[in-house]
Order: C-alpha cells, then sequence, then structure tokens
C-alpha cells in the first residue's frame, strides 16, 4: 500500500482518506504549521527521532508555509502531486493571469501595482477601467482582503490600507491588483486531475446575502457549492488552464456572464469537495495520479 503525506488535516484530508484507502492509498497527517520543527540533530543523525516523518511514498501538495515546507520536505524526502513551484506559481495570481494571457486564455482585465508607487501611479493604472474595479492581494487566499471600489476616492481609501500593510518592513508581497468587476457572473470552480476535466462546482450566494450587497462567492466567507456539468467550453478552457500552467492537480475559478467566460484565479492546493459533485471516476484519476507520482513518473 502506497502511503500519502497530507499537510493539512481539515476537510480535504477527512474526505479523500476513505476513498484513497479503497484504492490502496493510506492517508497520513503531517502537521507542517503551528508547531516547533527540529531542523537539524546537531550530531550529524536525523533530525527526525520521533519517526513522524518515515515511512510516506508520495505528499500531496506542498505545504502552504513556504518556510516550514523546506523544513517538511526535507524530512519526508517524498515527491509531491503539486511540488513547491506548483504551489508559488498557482498562488501569484497576478503571474498566473499573464501567462495564460500570453497564452491566448480570456482572463478579466488586470494590472498589477507593486508598492510603493506614488498615488499618481495608481489614478493612471484604473485609468484604462470602468467602475466599479476590484482591488485585490495579489497572493491571499480564500477573497481575504477583496474589495470593490466605486470611484477614484474609494479606491485610494482601499489603497491607503494596503500602504500600512506593505509599510511593514516584514511584509513579503507587496503587490496588489487592480481589476475588471464582472457584475452577476456566475462563479465556478472547475477541478483538472492530470490533465483532464473531473467536475465542477457553482459557488453561490443565498438571496438574503444578495439582498444584503454580497458579493464575494468563496465558500469559507459563507457561500454554497453545488455540484454542477460545465459545457465544453468551459471544461476545456480549465483543461488549457492546467495545461499552460503545468499542473497536474489544479483548482480553475471561471468566471462566466452572458457574452464572456474568464479564468479568474488558479488553486494549486484546491479543497476537495463531496465526491457527488465530481465525475464518477475522479477518485480512479486521483489514485493514479498520485501513485504515478509516488513512482517518479
Amino acid at each position: 500500500m502506497i502511503r500519502l503525506a497530507m499537510t493539512t488535516d481539515a476537510e480535504t484530508f477527512e474526505r479523500v482518506r476513505e476513498p484513497l484507502g479503497e484504492r490502496g492509498i493510506d492517508v497520513g497527517h503531517v502537521r507542517a504549521k503551528e508547531r516547533s520543527l527540529r531542523v537539524s540533530g546537531g550530531d550529524g543523525g536525523s533530525a527526525d527521532a520521533s519517526g513522524e516523518f518515515d515511512g510516506f511514498d508520495v505528499g500531496l501538495v506542498y505545504p502552504t508555509r513556504l518556510m516550514e515546507g523546506a523544513v517538511v520536505d526535507g524530512r519526508l524526502d517524498v515527491p509531491w502531486v503539486n511540488g513547491r513551484d506548483a504551489v508559488v506559481m498557482s498562488r501569484n495570481k497576478a503571474g498566473v493571469l499573464a501567462a495564460l494571457d500570453a497564452a491566448g486564455l480570456p482572463t478579466p482585465r488586470t494590472t498589477l501595482v507593486s508598492n510603493p508607487v506614488d498615488e499618481s501611479v495608481v489614478v493612471d493604472a484604473v485609468g484604462e477601467f470602468s467602475y466599479p474595479v476590484v482591488v485585490k492581494p495579489n497572493s491571499a487566499t480564500r477573497g481575504v482582503g477583496v474589495a470593490t471600489a466605486n470611484d477614484l476616492d474609494s479606491l485610494l481609501g482601499v489603497v491607503d490600507y494596503l500602504n500600512l500593510i506593505h509599510d511593514y518592513r516584514a511584509t513579503g508581497d507587496k503587490s496588489f491588483l487592480i481589476q475588471e468587476f464582472l457584475p452577476n457572473a456566475r462563479d465556478y470552480r472547475a477541478m483538472v486531475v492530470d490533465g483532464a476535466h473531473a467536475g465542477a462546482v457553482e459557488r453561490e450566494l443565498d438571496d438574503n446575502a444578495l439582498a444584503a450587497g454580497r458579493w464575494k462567492h468563496n465558500v469559507h466567507r459563507g457561500a454554497t457549492a453545488r455540484g454542477v456539468e460545465l459545457d465544453p467550453e468551459a471544461r476545456d478552457l480549465a483543461e488549457r488552464a492546467a495545461e499552460v500552467l503545468g499542473i497536474d492537480y489544479l483548482g480553475v475559478d471561471l468566471l462566466a456572464t452572458d457574452d464572456r467566460l474568464v479564468v479568474n484565479e488558479t488553486n494549486a492546493r484546491p479543497t476537495v469537495d463531496a465526491a457527488t459533485k465530481y465525475e464518477d471516476d475522479f477518485y480512479d484519476r486521483f489514485a493514479a495520479l498520485i501513485r504515478r507520482t509516488a513512482g517518479g513518473e
């Protein structure tokens, strides 16, 4: 039996354990954050005296915290389904959109602003947009820090708050995006496994949330994800995005209006939803990808 190391014990871990176990893959949790991690033994011996990192054949997605991830990676010494390069690439929203745009894939109009800049740079950057615009940190997840601005004063106010964060010297990513807002867009998360579409969900807000002016469709912010059958155009776009980025296991966020379909973001650490929301052979293909990675192919 193949032993799979996962560095999360949240929803995905609990959902995949049994179906992967039925396919000969034993899933174990390796805690990578909010703890102490011995880096070296100091005497030339192994730092992993406890043996907690022993016996694994493959890892599922490099840890989200890259500093801790380097230590865990060294202790495990296994190949990853989505290694460090894939996680870093997908986290860089601007880099992903630039790569997809260069490959001819449709994306929202987006401009990267790299702080610190004069206010005039922001004013010039937003000049090619129509309000409202979306403002988002370049490398945050789960909708954290994403806002809309309906006019220039509102935009500059949001940027003021970002400047306060970026003034702190230890802040790593000092960039943010200005992006066109697509009103009433349907929000899909397509799963791509080993190059092929493996299912999708539509993320929706309830009527009360919409009436209150909510617009973010992140599940972690209260939206509901229901399984849907994507049309061929959307399936193809998700697969092409994964191919351009070269990532085997990818969540692709699509926005669809009456006349446009675009890739908005990607996630190389996608949450796995209930199996009923994916293709019938999702776990067969997922397990095959894990086995192939474990074999070094």
